[in-house]
């Protein structure tokens, strides 16, 4: 199975898809954390990720294009994977294989995901990052929703409940998609 995972930042997306791809033996691949991997490594695009996270802006598409690209080809990902936050963007759907399975949107609110975040106390959940990166949000990943709706894949998710029954929520719904 291939599926994706979208939601705000604070939504619990790595939460569910760690979960997930734990029960589906698939590994899961977190955009985000490759990304913060990457921008490390002192190589050619360490400079522009480090520069966008800091500000809490999009890393460019053709690098998270290209890492994402070179993740999937790894054997760990030939009988599928699930993916978390990643489209940000149309742009970036070109990156995405055709063939998804399903598509959990975890739903939260803005007061719930800077409630959330500013608890967490990881170096870039700073609270202007936080504004930034929950603007950008709603200006280019959620347009994203209507697409995946569209094509059939979408299921929305309401992410103020407690993990374990949102784990339940979507056990089932994958269930739905499998049988």
């Amino acid at each position: 199975m291939k599926i994706i995972i979208l939601g705000g930042q604070g939504s619990g997306k790595s939460t569910q898809a760690k979960s997930i791809a734990q029960k589906l033996n698939l590994p899961c691949v977190e955009m985000g954390q490759i990304l913060r991997d990457r921008s490390s490594a002192n190589d050619q695009y360490s400079e522009k990720i480090q520069s966008a996270l800091a500000l809490g802006d999009l890393v460019e598409d053709n690098i998270t294009m290209k890492l994402l690209h070179d993740r999937l080809k790894q054997p760990d990902c030939r009988k599928g994977y699930v993916l978390d936050g990643y489209p940000r963007n149309f742009a970036q759907i070109e990156g995405v294989d055709k063939d998804i399975d399903i598509v959990f949107f975890i739903r939260i609110s803005d007061h719930e995901a800077v409630k959330r975040l500013i608890g967490r106390g990881r170096s870039d959940d700073n609270f202007d990052v936080l504004r930034r990166r929950l603007e950008l949000f709603h200006q280019k990943t959620e347009p994203l929703l209507e697409y995946f709706k569209e094509n059939g894949k979408l299921e929305e998710i309401d992410g103020e409940r407690s993990v374990e029954t949102i784990e339940k929520d979507i056990a089932r719904r994958i269930e739905n998609v499998r049988n």
